[in-house]
């Protein structure tokens, strides 16, 4: 099989000589080219001239999350056909791995190449669903491009503590859950807008055709999967019943007072694959296929667990059955 094994050589977690020996075990069994990024999205123009060059039959993404969904968005550059496009296969390295560990891979680098090689020889892959989000027609976002996720988006306070996050790494911190929960803090403590919140859910109506709206949202956090996050190896469940075969699922609170975040920022800590976050102030939808989240004011966006600015607008798109992914 003639594959691509596209290498983030800053991965978190994997040191080079790690990643030279996984290089050496992959070609072992695969006919093997391995590419290096070296900006961002790097990645995604390496996945996208293997798939528009028609040879390659597999890509595989060496790294974290971040590293994927770059993978993911070159692999559908064109739209999703997933009997034509080269396979996904993962090996984590970032230090969460989402996307691997919902697909049931070892968090180990190590165990995850061999769980990948078996896989491979077993002939074992699976059709996943994604999720893509795009500038809203006949808004100020609306020439803003689609992109892909793999497991999540957030618009608003989840965003802007990713955005946090990244503004560290910048300086030199690492990337760690500690890391993570100070700047839950700060963002909460500097939220303007968690008294009232400046979010609108709008989506297409029943039978008489009118859309449905949800106004005043101060957070939503849309689930292509589930768990959402991780923290530490404690998996975060926002949305239960997230799952890579049906379409987008939406969890969103009307409110942020201390109370409510106490409240449920514990349920989100001891959330379960049977019970999430619940009460007056949250909103839990499932399956959904196509809706748009508007702001009064622009929020910081997030996909992935990547920072992509600020947003007034995006609209959310289900896609069941869109890529192959080797497990």
């Amino acid at each position: 099989m003639r594959a691509l094994l596209v290498v983030n050589p800053a991965a978190t977690t994997t040191s080079a000589r790690t990643r030279e020996v996984l290089t050496h075990a992959l070609a072992s069994d695969l006919k093997l080219e391995v590419a290096e990024t070296r900006y961002r999205g790097h990645a995604r123009d390496l996945a996208r001239q293997a798939t528009e060059g028609g040879e390659t039959e597999l890509v595989v993404a060496l790294g974290g999350d971040g590293t994927v969904n770059e993978v993911v968005n070159g692999l559908l550059a064109n739209g999703p056909d997933p009997e034509s496009h080269p396979r996904l296969a993962v090996v984590p390295g970032g230090s969460t791995n989402v996307f691997a560990r919902a697909l049931g891979l070892p968090n180990d680098v190590v165990e995850a190449t061999g769980a990948l090689l078996d896989a491979l020889r077993d002939g074992s892959e699976r059709t996943i669903g994604l999720g893509l989000a795009a500038g809203t027609p006949g808004t100020e976002d609306e020439g803003v491009p689609e992109r892909w996720f793999t497991f999540c988006a957030g618009f608003g306070f989840d965003a802007g503590v990713v955005g946090r996050v990244e503004q560290q790494r910048e300086r030199g911190k690492r990337s760690t859950h500690a890391l993570y929960m100070r700047q839950v803090v700060r963002q909460f403590l500097g939220e303007a807008n968690r008294r009232q919140g400046v979010l609108t859910l709008e989506r297409p109506g029943g039978e008489d055709g009118a859309a449905e709206r949800v106004e005043n949202l101060a957070l939503a956090i849309i689930c292509n999967t589930a768990p959402w996050s991780y923290l530490g190896n404690r998996p975060i469940y926002p949305s239960p019943d997230a799952s890579f075969d049906t379409a987008l699922d939406l969890f969103a609170l009307s409110k942020l007072s201390p109370p409510a975040v106490a409240r449920y920022a514990t349920q989100l800590l001891t959330s379960t694959p049977e019970r999430g976050p619940h009460g007056k102030h949250a909103l839990s939808l499932h399956d959904l296929t196509n809706f748009t989240l508007h702001s009064q004011v622009p929020l910081p966006f997030q996909m992935d667990g990547d920072h992509l600015g600020v947003r007034t607008s995006v609209t959310f798109t289900g896609v069941r059955r869109a890529l192959r992914v080797i497990v």
